[in-house]
């Protein structure tokens, strides 16, 4: 079993998460035998991205492994590929991607990534859907159905119960195999891209307990909402390139007019 692991975090003004982000993913990593390294992209947000870099120095004093890579605007835009910059700068060859404000539990890291740690699965996802798993403090009705819809779907490209979460782990072998699809990331759901351009079959789901962030802000938008139809339009083009694919997308536009319906 390999006990390397790289976790890689994109960041934007999560400055008063990154302490309790960075002890407890140790405290945990450390007690499953874990040689983690942790890894901030942040979006250069100018006094936000001051205070990252402060808190990240002062914990590298303290002996923790965790470094941040400030984004500038010539290496890209947007969440996804963020995520794609961190996990090609990591060292390890296993991969870990997460949230930075404590949605998703630091402490289940080791337990999400051991299933392509010990080669059980090419590709793991943190899963609220599966037995175990669960959403904390519960969603008002209007974000289950858009949440509920948006699974539904992506559920023809991928085995996945949970293919919206952002916590998942690869192996970089699988990273290359996407990135030879010619990756095109879009909006919020890069481990869906990833999963689909790299034609994942041995997926393994974790469950995991997702809950409210402690500090800052949601960056999701009825914008997210739109990028991620259009997102999954070009997936369906990639997964299935035949005149199947244009009722797809029509199919696809009609749930985009029903989302925004449901966001008023």
């Amino acid at each position: 079993m390999a006990h390397a692991l790289s976790i890689v975090v994109p960041t934007y003004e999560e400055a008063e998460n990154v302490r309790s982000l960075c002890t407890r993913l140790f405290a945990a990593t450390r007690a499953a035998g874990l040689n983690a390294e942790l890894l901030l992209v942040d979006d250069d947000s100018g006094a936000g991205t001051l205070a990252t870099c402060a808190a990240v120095d002062t914990l590298r004093a303290e002996g923790y492994d965790v470094r941040a890579h400030v984004r500038r605007r010539h290496e890209g835009k947007g969440l996804s590929s963020a995520v794609l910059l961190g996990l090609r700068l990591a060292r390890h060859d296993v991969l870990l991607v997460m949230d930075a404000d404590l949605q998703h539990e630091p402490e289940s890291a080791p337990a999400v990534a051991a299933p392509v740690l010990n080669g059980a699965a090419e590709f793991a996802v943190g899963s609220r859907n599966v037995s175990g798993g669960k959403v904390a403090d519960g969603w008002p009705l209007t974000r289950r159905l858009i949440s509920n819809g948006a699974t539904l779907l992506a559920r023809p490209l991928t085995p996945c119960s949970d293919p919206m979460s952002g916590f998942f782990c690869l192996s970089r072998k699988t990273l290359r195999r996407a990135e030879k699809a010619r990756l095109n990331p879009m909006g919020y759901k890069i481990g869906l891209e990833l999963m689909v351009r790299a034609r994942c079959t041995a997926v393994q789901e974790v469950p995991i307990t997702f809950r409210d962030r402690e500090h800052g802000e949601s960056k999701l938008s009825m914008k997210q909402n739109a990028l991620y139809l259009m997102h999954l339009a070009h997936l369906y083009v990639f997964a299935f390139p035949c005149t199947l694919s244009l009722t797809l997308v029509v199919a696809l536009a009609m749930a985009c007019a029903g989302l925004r319906a449901l966001a008023r």
